[in-house]
């Protein structure tokens, strides 16, 4: 709505006007508005700042494979986050070959699925290595036997296990593969004319190269896509390293292990003596029968203890404790 002119104001424009201060074709001529095309078929959910927090979160992945999938393939594993891009998902679907394998994986408590996909030779190369070969893909590709679809789903099971932990600064998701398709018409997760996000890996097992691509639906990700920012990211990142840091630090040293030793006494003989011990024959020590003994953790005296049997086994009964002053 036009703003009201006083008549004051009024009158300082019409005297601008008789004396050709202002021009009146300038005011009367339209500003030019820059437009923008849309394309209603492929409305732009996924922003840039979407993708490049998705990449981030990827390449935390592609670190825990690389360090992860040796175990199995007993090969050095390289991986690199290649790009991202949001697409819909016929496009998606029209570049799959056939046969291909295709990951259908539940991320509980987000509803709906993502798919990963491996390139065929990938998932040849795995099968070879994990039946003792040198990890070689096959000339001529053809279809996946069941016995071998079993070994990648061994394989693929432990890749959407460490799904988990890249995403919990977003979300704490429990990803769990659901099947493998080969055919790309039976992975008909959502719309075609719906947008998705792909991230795009290259993996490398040993001399063998090629793509995984993980295919992220909107309307999976839609209830945490105000968190997918790096901002949101880092700082969660942060504040979640800083809380559980110590817990982490206690549960590493509750699983230590620590030799623990009880001296039941010493004794000095000589080597003659010692050459010629027989069965039977008793070595005299420094403490009595009702002595307390000295309990070591490491090298350090830390206890005493009286001896003593349990469940048939030779055991000590701790008596008391020694403070660090005390020893």
């Amino acid at each position: 709505m036009s703003d009201v002119l006083s008549q004051s104001e009024i009158d300082n424009l019409l005297n601008a006007l008789s004396k050709g201060e202002v021009d009146v074709d300038e005011m009367t001529k339209e500003k030019e508005v820059q437009v923008r095309d849309y394309d209603f078929s492929r409305p732009s959910k996924f922003s840039k700042e979407h993708l490049r927090t998705l990449e981030i979160i990827f390449e935390h992945y592609g670190r825990l494979l690389s360090t992860n999938l040796p175990v199995y393939l007993r090969k050095n594993v390289q991986v690199e986050v290649m790009n991202s891009e949001a697409v819909t998902f016929q496009e998606f679907t029209n570049s799959l070959s056939n046969p291909v394998l295709l990951g259908v994986i539940d991320v509980e408590p987000l509803k709906g699925n993502i798919i990963m996909e491996m390139a065929t030779k990938l998932g040849f190369a795995i099968v070879d290595r994990m039946l003792g070969g040198e990890g070689l893909p096959l000339e001529k590709i053809r279809d996946f036997s069941e016995i071998e679809l079993l070994i990648i789903r061994r394989v693929m099971n432990s890749c959407v296990e460490l799904l988990r932990e890249p995403w919990e600064n977003v979300c704490d998701i429990h990803p769990k593969l659901n099947r493998i398709e080969t055919n790309p018409q039976f992975a008909q997760i959502i719309s075609p004319t719906e947008m998705i996000a792909i991230v795009t890996l290259n993996i490398k097992i040993g001399e063998v190269e090629g793509l995984m691509n993980f295919c992220l639906p909107y309307l999976t990700l839609e209830p945490v896509m105000d968190k997918l920012n790096t901002k949101f990211w880092y700082s969660n990142m942060q504040e979640h390293s800083e809380a559980h840091s110590s817990e982490d630090m206690e549960e590493l040293i509750d699983k230590a292990q620590i030799p623990i030793t009880a001296v039941l006494g010493n004794s000095t003989i000589s080597v003659s003596d010692f050459m010629s011990l027989q069965n039977g024959d008793i070595i005299r020590l420094d403490r009595k029968a009702d002595d307390e003994l000295d309990v070591y953790v490491g090298s350090i005296k830390k206890f005493t203890a009286l001896p003593g049997s349990s469940d048939k086994k030779y055991a000590v009964q701790i008596t008391s404790v020694i403070r660090e002053e005390e020893g």
